[in-house]
């Protein structure tokens, strides 16, 4: 009697996980399905004419493939300014990740594995820091950039994106779990200054995560838009964010009409395609760093 109920017991368990990871499987896909279906409206639109924008089935390709028109367009347009847009968004993302890289590995060291006066207290200030939203704060920079000659130059988009609050606690909290204080010690009794220290034993521990307070740093700069458009005021200087926002709004109300809107979405596709790269570049960082985190 007692081996038919542990039978039922397990069948039941059996059901019961079989319908828990289809449920999972399935809200798992329903999420994949959302997030992916503006990438394939972009990718699809891309290919398509003005008239083939504005046309029926948003979502399927045209009779006719305009990928390679829409960007002979693209790179031509106003003596080829989206290039120089380009060029600038690169810039301001890879500044201003590898700068907020480096001083979050710095500052989150620190308050994991240094003692120093009002540590507890700044580091309050950088949780509460962490609450602040970034646009909050695009005035008050602003007014500090003016003050300092600095604003229509890239050193405006630039150095508020080194600071990195969200970095430096991720930094804090990975450096305090991963970095053994044993390890530490012993260098620093062998001989070997702070610096030493930090650069020969910390930063190999912390990689994934300063790879991924690299990559979250550049994205957001990449993605920046409201920073960039207080700051700056030379066509020049744009980003693609605001770049291609002013070519929406003369596709909108200037007297381009809707010429513009292929334009636009295949620079819209060709500014994540970066992205996408440095994410399939970085991954395997990641995946090294949970082997290495599995082995201890």
């Amino acid at each position: 009697m007692s081996t038919v109920t542990s039978t039922r017991s397990s069948a039941r368990i059996s059901s019961g996980n079989l319908t828990g990871r289809i449920a999972s499987h399935a809200v798992m896909a329903f999420m994949a399905f959302y997030f992916l279906l503006p990438f394939w409206w972009l990718i699809v639109a891309a290919t398509k004419d003005n008239d083939g924008l504005f046309g029926s089935a948003p979502l399927w390709f045209a009779s006719s493939n305009e990928l390679f028109d829409n960007l002979s367009l693209l790179f031509h347009q106003q003596d080829g300014v989206f290039l120089k847009w380009l060029r600038n968004t690169a810039i301001y993302s890879v500044v201003s990740g590898l700068g907020a890289t480096a001083i979050a590995a710095l500052a989150g060291y620190a308050f994991a594995k240094l003692r120093f006066p009002g540590r507890n207290a700044l580091f309050a200030a950088l949780l509460g820091l962490i609450m602040v939203p970034a646009t909050a704060l695009v005035l008050p920079t602003y007014l500090l950039m003016s003050n300092l000659g600095l604003t229509d130059s890239m050193w405006a988009v630039i150095l508020p994106s080194l600071l990195n609050p969200f970095g430096v606690y991720l930094l804090r909290v990975y450096a305090h779990d991963s970095v053994p204080e044993e390890m530490l010690e012993a260098a620093r009794i062998d001989g070997a200054g702070e610096l030493r220290v930090f650069r020969s034993i910390a930063l190999p521990a912390m990689r994934p995560a300063l790879v991924t307070v690299l990559l979250f740093t550049m994205v957001g700069t990449w993605n920046n838009f409201f920073l960039p458009l207080v700051m700056l005021s030379d066509n020049e200087l744009f980003p693609l964010t605001v770049g291609l926002r002013t070519w929406y709004m003369s596709a909108t109300i200037g007297n381009g009409g809707p010429a513009l809107f292929n334009v636009i979405v295949v620079g819209a596709l060709v500014a994540i395609l970066p992205l996408i790269v440095a994410f399939l570049l970085l991954q395997r960082h990641w995946r090294s760093g949970l082997t290495i985190g599995s082995l201890k």
